[in-house]
């Protein structure tokens, strides 16, 4: 999932990159956010799958965020339609995408593969431990962050591994040189935990 004001196309290029094995067989799913006013922009109307006032536990769009995770569980199920069992699903995002793959993995009802934040944060850090889902307390998460990140600053990607843990998870986290972006060396780590998740 992408990252607030981009769309689908943002990660397009990146599952090439990744170096998994050629005979494991992956199905990328790029969804892309409703158009919405975001406050934080001065309103504009962009791409976003929640509106975003600030990084306080009271700037949060608790409706909004939501109201994605309900059709994020809409993707995943339409995945298991198919035939994927959901064990074999990984919910991954950036920056605001990764906060939703955190929000919606945590609380999906059956067992996942992983859940991937990069660049994200914890919504609604309150509510986790009275709404997680039994069947993903031991999910794998990897989370990753940026030590130049301007647009989220790595204190609140501290903040997101420090609150995972307390809750009890286990957490894959990684830093890497960089802003508010995705970097080569973060692509191959992601790369080698998916290959190893899906092995």
């Amino acid at each position: 999932m992408h990252g607030l004001g981009a769309d689908a196309n943002d990660f397009y290029g990146i599952p090439p990159e990744l170096g998994l094995p050629a005979d494991l067989q992956v199905r990328y799913v790029f969804p892309n956010a409703p158009r919405m006013p975001v406050t934080i922009n001065q309103g504009l109307i962009m791409q976003a799958w929640y509106d975003v006032a600030g990084f306080g536990a009271r700037d949060q769009d608790e409706r909004g965020i939501r109201r994605a995770a309900e059709w994020i569980d809409e993707l995943v199920a339409r995945e298991v339609e198919r035939g994927v069992p959901a064990d074999r699903i990984v919910l991954a995002g950036f920056s605001q995408g990764g906060a939703m793959a955190l929000f919606a993995g945590l609380r999906y009802p059956e067992t996942l593969a992983g859940v991937m934040c990069l660049s994200g944060y914890l919504l609604l850090p309150d509510a986790l431990e009275a709404e997680a889902s039994d069947a993903n307390r031991s999910v794998s998460i990897f989370q990753a962050h940026g030590t130049a990140d301007p647009m989220v600053p790595l204190a609140l990607g501290h903040a997101t591994r420090e609150g995972l843990e307390q809750a009890g998870y286990e957490v894959d986290y990684h830093e890497y040189t960089m802003p508010h972006t995705v970097c080569y060396e973060e692509v191959r780590d992601i790369g080698n935990w998916l290959a190893e998740l899906l092995d």
